[in-house]
């Protein structure tokens, strides 16, 4: 009984394809939960495939309904080896984006794996299967070689993080006790290089809304009445203009956070963006001036338009549009108050006489800011775990730059969050032809097996 052995078995299963098998039934099941009338296939995935992986690893499955009607439900597994133990939170989504099976290249199918070279197609891949998958089969390897984990062990898998967690912070807020535990653990989102492990600790908050312009009820020919009628299209994109410079640098000062946190800088000074092959040349000169490519993503807030429109952009016509709307939407830290998001928007285009351009807030699309201390103890912790098995030191995200309902976790249930990816920034997550890279799943096998084992040893911060 021992680490290295522990680690030798999780390459033998990879190397012997026990993750493909795993993974193959796993992305066969179209868990898409954007489609209405998916339920059963929700309940399918974690009733066939999580359950009978947990229960052979002793794990006692309650299935808990959602508490908001028609939305998918959630698997809570309990494995509780001595109440005094350690206990350790887990978490992963078994619900998918929409299959697009007719955009995926020729040969490919969203519900199929398929290996070319080092990529696996299919979708869940990266988003989630894949990382849970990682993580679960890391547990049943030090499981096998130790008979026990030397810890407890709370697993909850949901089917509605695609479309934003619904009834996720409900549940938590009605069963704290259940969900006590001393750490989060769990897999989601990209490395920050595709060959350097990677520790996240929290994750930056979204908020969507729409600004509009309407000046009148239809179009009017831009022959007779262009230079007399208003355009509201001129009109929002003069006041966008406003919100940024040229080059991105936000210009609503609430919208900033003070300044960047040194515990921040400090963890992303030797953090490098990679998004692996074929990912977008990074624009130097967009965004916050003076920082590093990591700091704008990790350590700031941005402002994106996601979409604009104005009259018909499919088949044009000489008319004078009535009306004008951009999508738009701020990534942000736990450094900034985002109750005055909005309302400092207000302010800001009002002080420059856009008076007529509203503001809706998006229905969908909100998430919170969260963030570990970089200092806590667990971060040093975990770092060691991964350079004891791989020797490489990770880089440590103080938050990912997208979005997960990691506040739930810390903030409801009062956890410290360590989330290692098992994916990259390139793997297509959410469009067509998404994949995982084999050589990053198998060190990620290597790296959950030696935390999971260290985790039932001595010298943890429980243990302090």
């Amino acid at each position: 009984m021992s680490r290295k052995k522990a680690i030798e078995g999780i390459r033998a299963y990879f190397d012997g394809g026990g993750f493909l098998e795993d993974i193959g039934r796993r992305v066969a099941i179209p868990t898409e939960s954007q489609i209405e009338g998916n339920l059963d296939i929700l309940r399918a995935y974690l009733t066939m495939e999580m359950e009978p992986a947990l229960k052979a690893m002793g794990f006692a499955c309650t299935i808990l309904e959602n508490p908001i009607e028609g939305r998918g439900p959630f698997l809570l597994a309990e494995r509780i080896e001595n109440p005094k133990l350690l206990t350790m939170f887990s978490y992963g989504h078994g619900d998918v984006i929409r299959g697009l099976d007719d955009q995926w290249r020729s040969g490919l199918s969203p519900w199929e794996i398929k290996q070319e070279g080092d990529r696996l197609y299919g979708r869940g891949t990266a988003d989630n299967k894949g990382q849970h998958t990682v993580n679960m089969a890391a547990l049943a390897q030090v499981l096998r070689e130790k008979g026990k984990f030397g810890f407890n062990s709370k697993v909850l898998i949901e089917t509605g993080e695609e479309v934003g967690s619904p009834g996720l912070r409900e549940l938590c807020e009605q069963n704290r006790e259940m969900f006590a535990a001393d750490v989060f653990i769990a897999s989601d989102g990209p490395r920050l290089a595709p060959q350097r492990p990677t520790v996240f600790l929290g994750s930056r908050g979204a908020m969507n809304f729409d600004l509009s312009l309407k000046l009148r009820d239809g179009g009017h020919h831009s022959g007779n009445w262009g230079g007399l009628l208003a355009n509201p299209a001129i009109i929002l994109a003069h006041a966008l203009s406003t919100i940024t410079t040229a080059q991105g640098k936000l210009l609503v000062p609430e919208w900033r956070p003070e300044k960047l946190p040194e515990a921040v800088r400090e963890a992303l000074k030797d953090c490098v963006m990679d998004g692996g092959e074929n990912s977008p040349e990074i624009d130097q000169d967009w965004g916050e001036p003076g920082f590093s490519s990591a700091e704008k993503v990790y350590g700031w807030c941005s402002f994106e338009v996601l979409a604009f429109k104005s009259g018909n952009p499919e088949n044009p016509v000489n008319a004078i549009p009535p009306r004008a709307s951009a999508h738009c939407q701020i990534r942000f830290t736990v450094d900034v108050d985002y109750n005055d998001f909005l309302p400092a928007l207000r302010r800001h285009l009002d002080a420059r006489g856009f008076m007529q351009v509203q503001i809706v807030p998006a229905k969908k699309g909100f998430m919170r800011a969260s963030r570990l201390d970089p200092s806590n103890p667990w971060v040093g912790w975990v770092v060691d775990s991964i350079i004891r098995t791989t020797d490489v030191i990770p880089s440590i995200l103080p938050n990912l730059g997208g979005s997960l309902p990691n506040d739930i976790f810390s903030e409801i249930l009062g956890l410290p969050t360590l989330w290692l990816p098992h994916s990259y920034a390139s793997c297509s997550q959410h469009a067509p032809d998404e994949h995982l890279l084999l050589s990053l799943v198998r060190q990620g096998l290597e790296v959950m097996t030696g935390i999971f084992w260290d985790l039932g040893e001595e010298g943890t911060p429980f243990a302090a």
